[in-house]
């Protein structure tokens, strides 16, 4: 059987590019750090690490160990957390991923009831819009079509349905239009708010292209905050979730789409928890009922 913490030194030294880099990283002597590379090479029968001039690189074996005690180690440390958690007499920990405009809108209100009503629960929150490693959090919040499978071990919650908007200049010609088409925005300067990849930034382009516009992105903020930044200062218009074009100062409006509009659809994926169930259920129906009643975030 592996031992965790040989496996976390082997990471440190794939990581840290050497053994004295490990080893004062770790805050261990290089040859500690070498005796437990030895009793791991003995242990797997595998070659881990191979010289290269002066220094030592790891073989192909080494890497595919890596990534693949990636996982594992992860769960290692969320036991290792349950453990130190019943020590100190805390009933549980619940993580949550989020991305940045669940963050902002639900977020702060959830932690606050859910710490209300479980005091010794110990939360953790992750944003989630970048790649982790490590388990995936016990309630994930994600944007996919209502048709994804959730992973094995989880269930899927519909939360809501998030159509996009446009965030115009107070000053700009449709600014009073109440509601535009996509149409309407062609010749416009374009800001993203997203990343060029991400989920968000694909349904805006696929709604786009299905009109036949295609959006001319002078600027590329790459988060709402600054999008709606430029917007503010003239540069150009932003299309964006509702739920990222809250609270929006003075000096911009926002615009609905008419149909068809691109609306993002976002669920909660929550990890089948066996008997320690109750947290996680309840954050759910917080968030669900944060999403049916808005008025609640401001009570």
């Amino acid at each position: 059987m592996l031992d965790p913490h040989r496996l976390t030194v082997f990471r440190s030294v794939v990581a840290s590019g050497g053994v004295q880099a490990a080893a004062d990283n770790l805050g261990m002597t290089s040859s500690a750090v070498s005796q437990h590379l030895a009793a791991l090479q003995r242990e797997t029968g595998l070659t881990l690490f191979q010289r290269a001039g002066r220094g030592i690189v790891p073989t192909e074996a080494a890497l595919v160990l890596d990534a693949q005690s990636d996982a594992p180690l992860g769960e290692w440390s969320r036991l290792d957390q349950v453990v130190g958690d019943l020590r100190d007499g805390r009933s549980g920990r619940l993580t949550i991923g989020y991305f940045a405009s669940a963050g902002s809108a639900w977020m702060p209100t959830l932690v606050r009831r859910l710490s209300s009503e479980y005091p010794d629960l110990v939360l953790e929150l992750v944003l989630n819009e970048f790649e982790q490693r490590g388990p995936r959090p016990d309630i994930d919040l994600v944007i996919d079509p209502p048709d994804t499978p959730p992973p094995a071990g989880h269930r899927r919650v519909r939360l809501t349905e998030d159509p996009f908007v446009v965030v115009v200049p107070r000053d700009h010609p449709l600014a009073g239009a109440g509601e535009v088409a996509l149409t309407d925005l062609r010749g416009e300067t374009w800001v993203s708010n997203d990343l060029p990849g991400a989920v968000c930034h694909r349904i805006v382009v696929a709604a786009c292209a299905a009109v036949g516009l295609r959006p001319r992105f002078s600027v590329q903020a790459q988060d709402h905050h600054t999008a709606i930044g430029f917007v503010a200062a003239g540069v150009g218009i932003s299309v964006m979730p509702g739920l990222a074009a809250r609270g929006l100062p003075g000096s911009v409006v926002r615009l609905a789409i008419a149909p068809p509009a691109p609306v993002r659809h976002l669920a909660a994926v929550v990890r089948q928890l066996g008997a320690s169930t109750a947290p996680a259920e309840r954050a759910v129906q917080l968030l669900q009922d944060l999403i049916a009643h808005p008025s609640a975030r401001r009570r």
